[in-house]
């Protein structure tokens, strides 16, 4: 991994970057690329996580991914990576067509929520529900497979809405991979901030800042509700039917199914069979009985290594027949010539992004504003009226 620029422009209140890394952006050149790439390759690695928070406002973008272009067309480099990029790279003129060419074969989007509401909360006012469709699609039909995270406990969620959230998502989002994280105050984050002046109680242990655990009060659901939800997530949103409609989905635009399937191994299984976020486990994971927290006591190798090999075991079970039960549908849809005409809501082209008659648009009053408010944008574009300057706008300048 390397990071080809540091800092963020926005100001999601959820966020540490932007207070660990600051808002003034710092961009390397595409020469500086270049050479960690060749140093890498030396190495015999190809594959590379670019860290940047937000790839998509690194000025320097389209020179970095022209000279990855010229290593990959011109002297046969073999580069693949992912990166990070909001949820309006896709207005950016040839951003993903060059990221594509480049060697971006997976795209890490900060999603969240559809809820209008929950994307106030949270200060995310440059996620814009009207172009969710119109976003994934761009960057399915370069090729990409695309990573979402999604942020669950917001003051307004319950057990009911989410999942309801994550059924319209199946629907009418064609996005392949949703991470689920818990909204969480993350000490440097503007949230923290706010809890801290206003006294509020946030749990003390700070091993628990891991995304997944309760550490705050909930105004509509129980700590033990809300962890509850958080699990049951994984299990509402990787449906079977899901699962086998993301692989034919990703036939559709000409992407071997093998992709998705790997990545909803790794993701579910680590959810679900390792009980750890998926961002905190590759495929396996390894114990370490002397790896423990200096308070709590070292099981003792009579007891620690036989209860291992028994949760392994169990654990690598459970992984084989979900891989093999999946294994067959990616292998049933690789031959059914079918695959490749398969169609659905999510994957039908944009023509109207604002006139859609999505469920999305009718979640409460404040979708339906946020819809209106994108209608009178466009209609003024037609009539040939400027824009309103945006965030997106005033990220753009650095």
């Amino acid at each position: 991994s390397f990071d080809a620029g540091r800092g963020c422009p926005f100001q999601c209140s959820f966020c540490t970057i932007i207070n660990v890394q600051g808002r003034k952006s710092r961009w390397r050149d595409a020469d500086d690329i270049e050479r960690i790439v060749r140093a890498n390759a030396a190495q015999g690695i190809s594959r590379f996580f670019i860290t940047d928070d937000n790839f998509a406002r690194n000025r320097n973008w389209e020179p970095i991914f022209d000279r990855m272009i010229e290593l990959r067309e011109q002297q046969g480099f073999k580069l693949h990576f992912l990166i990070q990029v909001d949820t309006l790279a896709h207005k950016i003129p040839h951003f993903i067509e060059k990221a594509a060419r480049a060697g971006c074969k997976y795209a890490f989007i900060g999603l969240e929520s559809i809820n209008p509401d929950n994307l106030t909360h949270m200060k995310k006012n440059q996620n814009r529900i009207t172009e969710y469709r119109k976003m994934f699609q761009a960057w399915k039909e370069a090729g990409v497979v695309t990573y979402a995270g999604f942020i669950m406990g917001l003051p307004g969620d319950t057990p009911q809405t989410i999942r309801r959230d994550l059924e319209i998502i199946q629907r009418e989002l064609p996005v392949d991979v949703l991470e689920f994280t818990m909204l969480t105050p993350l000490p440097g984050s503007e949230d923290h901030q706010k809890l801290h002046q206003q006294g509020i109680w946030m749990d003390p242990d700070l091993n628990k800042y891991d995304l997944e655990t309760v550490t705050i009060e909930h105004p509509r659901m129980s700590r033990e509700e809300w962890q509850r939800t958080y699990r049951d997530m994984w299990n509402w949103y990787y449906t079977d039917e899901h699962v086998e409609r993301l692989m034919r989905r990703n036939v559709a635009y000409g992407i071997k199914p093998i992709r998705i399937w790997r990545s909803v191994l790794q993701v579910y299984g680590a959810a679900n069979f390792e009980d750890v976020h998926p961002q905190q486990c590759g495929y396996f994971r390894r114990k370490d009985r002397t790896q423990r927290r200096p308070e709590l006591p070292r099981v003792p190798a009579f007891i620690f290594y036989p209860r291992n090999a028994a949760q392994t075991l169990v654990k690598y079970a459970r992984y084989a027949h979900y891989a093999l039960k999946t294994l067959r549908m990616r292998s049933r849809i690789e031959r059914d010539p079918a695959s490749k005409t398969y169609t659905d809501f999510a994957i039908t082209p944009v023509v109207d992004a604002e006139g859609e008659p999505l469920e999305m648009f009718e979640l409460n009053d404040s979708s339906r504003t946020a819809v209106e408010k994108a209608r009178r944008q466009a209609r003024r574009h037609e009539a040939g009226e400027p824009r309103q300057r945006s965030a997106i706008a005033i990220a753009n300048r650095g």
